[in-house]
């Protein structure tokens, strides 16, 4: 009886180690975050430079421009404790998109890229990235 407990033990110990390794996404994969991920950033950066053309435009512009303003302290207080934490970050970032291609992309990948595929339809006519 005791061996039947030590051989679940062992096995669950197998399973449990198993999950533990975490595969590395391939390069295909990542470049594909990569440029998805340098577009959206493209397009808040458009977006905010309208947001300041439309703030001096305004009347009201000096409120508007004030709370534009701490916005942007705000923005670089979290961009520079983004920067000490980068690290991190990319360690979970590859470790995700490694887990997503090794469980999910099979599933869902297709429809994800769809769905991706019709939302920058729209965010082009919105937040162009040009």
């Amino acid at each position: 009886m005791n061996a039947k407990y030590i051989l679940a033990l062992v096995l669950a110990l197998q399973v449990s180690m198993s999950l533990c390794e975490i595969p590395a996404p391939s390069q295909e994969l990542q470049a594909k975050y990569d440029s998805m991920k340098s577009t959206f950033i493209k397009r808040l950066e458009n977006a905010y430079k309208k947001l300041q053309d439309a703030v001096s435009a305004s009347e009201q512009g000096q409120v508007a421009k004030e709370l534009v303003d701490s916005v942007q302290a705000v923005a670089k207080v979290a961009a520079g404790l983004g920067s000490e934490a980068a690290p991190i970050v990319d360690q979970a970032r590859s470790s995700l998109l490694g887990l997503y291609e090794q469980y999910l992309r099979p599933h869902v990948g297709e429809s994800l890229s769809t769905g991706i595929d019709h939302i920058k339809v729209y965010l082009d006519e919105v937040m162009p990235a040009e």
